[in-house]
């Protein structure tokens, strides 16, 4: 199947974008953001299907819009209650404009169905560039607020008291979610971005509480899973996105007898 210029690319981009989201995943999964993820990756739709409406690119658009998505979530609230409820108002508003949006989005039914689910087998040599600028951007961020990160993850109260900024630490993060949730989206689609995002950190967090070898095992798992779906998508001639999460329910539903 690697005679083919196109699973190539599928399986440089499913790469990238499977590092990426499991570090970044392990961040989410331990802040307890699961809902955020979710949230942007419908925020990331409309702005898809809007760019695609002006005539602009439906990434530049996803991006745009899950970055200023995820501000507005760590803005309008941090205590747990409050955050849940910015991110059900914001998700419900994207959800409307995705709506409106693919009403007049109807001519273009199969970018619709690609925006949705992903196609990982139309990723070109461009996008491929584009992705690894955005996980080299993700992963720089993450790099200097990691250690920040994890302690106002594990002990908010005692990380606040010695000078760590919440806010703006909540701020970043969750803009750095959009971008990679926009990332996501280009392999399996903004309705199944948990495959990638939540399903491996979920998993590794299940099968080790250190942090470390956490993260190195989150990103394993999802890009295991992501070249693991393109080849039974190749071999099965079904959707590589149906088999990306269908690996990572199974694997986190094997994690729990372990």
């Amino acid at each position: 199947m690697l005679e083919y210029d196109f699973m190539r690319h599928a399986f440089i981009a499913a790469g990238i974008v499977g590092l990426l989201a499991g570090l970044v995943g392990y961040f989410l999964v331990l802040r307890g953001q699961a809902f955020a993820g979710h949230a942007l990756s419908h925020v990331g739709f409309a702005g898809a299907t809007g760019a695609v409406l002006v005539g602009a690119s439906p990434l530049a658009g996803m991006i745009g819009v899950t970055v200023l998505g995820g501000v507005l979530m760590g803005a309008l609230g941090e205590r747990f209650a409050e955050r849940d409820i910015a991110i059900g108002v914001i998700l419900t508003m994207s959800l409307g404009l995705g709506l409106l949006f693919l009403h007049f989005f109807t001519a273009y039914a199969t970018a619709a169905t690609s925006l949705l689910f992903g196609d990982v087998l139309g990723v070109d040599v461009p996008t491929i560039y584009l992705l690894l600028g955005l996980a080299v951007l993700c992963l720089g961020i993450l790099g200097v607020i990691a250690r920040p990160l994890l302690f106002a993850s594990l002990n908010p109260e005692l990380a606040e008291a010695k000078g760590v900024s919440l806010g703006v630490l909540g701020l970043v993060f969750l803009g750095l979610v959009g971008l990679t949730t926009s990332a996501c989206a280009q392999i399996v689609g903004v309705l199944l971005v948990f495959a990638l995002m939540v399903g491996p950190a979920a998993t590794a967090q299940r099968l080790t509480h250190r942090v470390v070898p956490g993260l190195v095992l989150a990103a394993g798992i999802a890009l295991c899973e992501a070249w693991a779906g393109i080849a039974l998508s190749y071999y099965t001639d079904w959707p590589a996105s149906f088999w990306i999460s269908a690996l990572s329910g199974g694997v986190y539903l094997a994690s729990l007898l372990v």
